[in-house]
């Protein structure tokens, strides 16, 4: 999963329908960071505005005063949509396909060992889950392989999505035809031009809520991998840091952590050490 803090949405301050000040954005920017660690750059403006607009429209609201006074007044519902109008997310099935061939290797060691455990830390709509149910159909040779993964998110309206399992069929189209057959039902009637995932699949994997800048996760390890790829970039090294560390107790000690391709944790070499390009394992396996 990668949150896109959106391209800078064009909205002319001359026709905004509200008045938009600094000092409101850089609010903004704190509220973000403090409930989500998001580091919204200071280039983001129009693409704020453009967001939170529509939630100031919702609430009959007529100004960002009132709406983040609003928000601060600890709202739950408002805070969930406020988080979600501020992430959009991008994904894709097998995105860093170099990843899953090594995923399958890995739990392949596992077979006699009982139930595998996988982690989705960033699952977006559900593409990398998915994909990742699919990697361990192909390395079990069954539809019943001895896998659980649980997938997780920050925002409730993909994980909506993700629960439904079903995507139009532009989504996928990178994915090999003997794939597609393996493992999707193509729609008929009124869904045709979509798919859906096989139930198979779907009883794989568990979604659930989760911030990532909880003080504790409702969560229990050991998992033998976790993926948390294209969403650390978007925090500052610290909060990085912080979730890494958190990491630590929750993955088995032979365990693996896959990262996206732009993101290297120098940062944390106490607790994590490349393996391969953007796999890392414990750097104290003993535990």
């Amino acid at each position: 999963m990668e949150m896109i803090l959106g391209g800078d949405e064009s909205s002319d301050s001359r026709i905004r329908e509200y008045v938009f000040t600094q000092a409101d954005f850089e609010r903004i920017r704190k509220l973000i960071y403090n409930h989500a660690g998001i580091s919204l750059s200071k280039g983001k403006q129009n693409m704020v505005y453009s967001r939170l607009a529509r939630r100031l429209r919702a609430n009959g609201l007529t100004n960002f005063n009132e709406y983040l006074n609003f928000l601060e007044r600890g709202n739950p519902e408002e805070w969930e949509a406020f988080t979600n109008a501020l992430t959009t997310n991008l994904t894709a099935f097998f995105r860093e396909q170099h990843h899953f061939p090594i995923l399958e290797k890995h739990v392949e060691k596992r077979k006699n060992e009982g139930k595998i455990q996988l982690w989705c830390s960033a699952s977006s709509t559900g593409e990398e889950p998915y994909s990742m149910a699919m990697a361990m159909v192909q390395a079990f040779k069954t539809f019943s392989p001895p896998v659980h993964i649980l997938a997780t998110d920050l925002d409730t309206n993909v994980l909506a999505k993700a629960q439904l399992g079903i995507y139009s069929l532009d989504k996928l189209e990178k994915i090999p035809k003997e794939k597609l057959k393996q493992f999707f039902l193509k729609g008929k009637g009124h869904h045709a031009g979509s798919a859906r995932v096989r139930p198979e699949l779907r009883n794989m994997i568990t979604f659930r809520q989760l911030n990532l800048l909880d003080e504790s996760w409702p969560i229990r390890g050991p998992f033998d991998a976790i993926f948390c790829r294209n969403v650390m970039i978007y925090f500052d090294k610290q909060t990085q840091y912080k979730i890494l560390k958190k990491f630590v107790p929750l993955l088995a000690p032979d365990g693996l952590l896959f990262a996206g391709h732009s993101e290297s944790f120098q940062h944390a070499v106490d607790l994590f050490k490349l393996r391969e390009k953007t796999v890392y394992e414990l750097a104290n396996k003993q535990r």
